[in-house]
């Protein structure tokens, strides 16, 4: 397994030095050539799906990770979409960052160029398959998709056609190659092919991203769980308080941009406990709460430190009352992620107090959760969302997949 897994990231390397020099045109146009394949070829993609779900479900997969493997015609064609607006965006090949004329006479540039040979790491979600491709090759890299066993046969018909895609628009199809999920140490073997692969990312539960970044020998940006809060201030409009908590909780419970903990401060709490706890239950959640939220109804159960730690993935919610906006970010502080926290208020003052006391890689204010996502902020597809703090912070688009070069010229200049 070992040999085919480095085989392939030196197929890859070479198809990446193809397209380092690729211009936008005849990238974009493989981007359009590869959304207009997936849509075409949307039944033959929903029949491997759907061996995968059966499967899946036999073996007694929970619903909410059925719902991350599962897909439809409305998915397949987001995804296409999400291709094509990736062809829509700026290259960020070739930008400048920064440049000047040196005292000496030397012009600097550092220069955007591409990452090279780009592995994921990855669970469930076919979606991820058709957006990391996409990404990696408008920024020029190759690509080495290493999905999970359980959405196998839907990776492989969306690679397959993807893959046809680019060799009938005369480049590379080693640019978007498989890795095998049929051993679990073609993971381990992506992870430490170190010289030939520039970055790995990992993108699921906890315990793989933690695997990964405690095992690979190939640089790693974390993509973290999502332990998301709402705070609901003193000053909050009560109405929009409510659509928001909704919206972020029972949108889609299996994201990790879905919040997993409400946090209300004491002076709305009275009037504010008593409505979302009816809302949240209408809506089906599971309410983990402290003593207010269990007075305000028998149904709630009393939350513990792991509730409040926890990212649930489903229609659960843990739910706090605070004396302050100091005690939700001493909360925060302790039990978040560091993926999104939003806060709902009408205060200047507490808005900025909460984008200053919290360590995130998304802060909302007055909005969902839900928004933190690249397709959302604008960057067409994403490849993740990053919680560390070195290279890339948040939803990774374009930008996030390339690096830099110093571009420095003299006039026959000795030092």
């Amino acid at each position: 397994m070992k040999q085919q897994v480095h085989d392939a990231a030196r197929r890859a390397r070479v198809a990446a030095g193809t397209l380092a020099v690729t211009n936008r045109a005849t990238k974009d146009a493989a981007l359009h050539a590869i959304a207009d394949a997936l849509v075409a070829g949307t039944q033959t993609i929903l029949a491997a799906n759907g061996a995968d779900v059966d499967a899946a479900r036999a073996a007694g997969t929970p619903e909410n990770v059925l719902d991350r493997l599962r897909l439809d015609d409305d998915r397949v064609a987001a995804f296409a979409d999400g291709v094509r607006s990736v062809a829509g965006l700026p290259d960020p090949v070739g930008e400048v960052v920064r440049g000047s004329t040196l005292p000496n006479g030397l012009r600097m540039r550092q220069v955007r160029v591409p990452m090279g040979v780009i592995g994921m790491i990855y669970e469930g979600r076919p979606n991820v398959t058709a957006d990391a491709a996409a990404i990696c090759l408008k920024a020029g890299s190759a690509v080495l998709l290493r999905g999970s066993s359980s959405a196998a046969r839907s990776n492989a018909a969306i690679i397959a056609i993807m893959r046809d895609a680019l060799t009938a628009t005369g480049l590379p199809a080693d640019a978007i190659q498989q890795i095998s999920a049929d051993d679990r140490s073609s993971a381990t073997h992506l992870m430490q092919a170190r010289g030939l692969v520039d970055l790995v990312i990992p993108r699921g539960g906890a315990g793989l991203i933690q695997a990964v970044v405690e095992q690979s020998t190939v640089p790693v940006i974390e993509t973290g769980v999502g332990n998301c809060h709402v705070y609901v201030d003193a000053a909050a409009d009560l109405d929009m308080a409510l659509d928001i908590v909704l919206n972020a909780k029972t949108h889609r419970t299996s994201v990790c941009n879905a919040a997993e903990s409400l946090l209300v401060h004491q002076e709305v709490a009275d009037v504010f406990v008593p409505r979302v706890v009816a809302a949240l239950q209408e809506a089906g959640v599971t309410i983990h709460g402290d003593a207010t939220f269990c007075a305000a109804d028998g149904a709630v159960v009393p939350a513990t430190d792991e509730d409040y730690a926890q990212e649930y993935l489903s229609l659960d919610i843990s739910a706090k009352v605070v004396d302050s906006i100091d005690e939700a970010l001493a909360h925060i502080r302790q039990f978040s992620s560091g993926h999104t926290e939003a806060i709902v208020t009408g205060s200047l003052a507490a808005s900025t107090q909460f984008t200053t006391g919290v360590d995130s890689a998304a802060i909302m204010i007055n909005a969902s959760t839900r928004f933190t996502d690249g397709g959302e902020l604008g960057f067409g597809a994403e490849i993740g969302i990053s919680t560390q703090k070195l290279h890339a912070r948040g939803p990774m688009g374009l930008t996030e997949m390339t690096t830099t070069t110093f571009v420095v010229t003299g006039d026959g200049h000795v030092r």
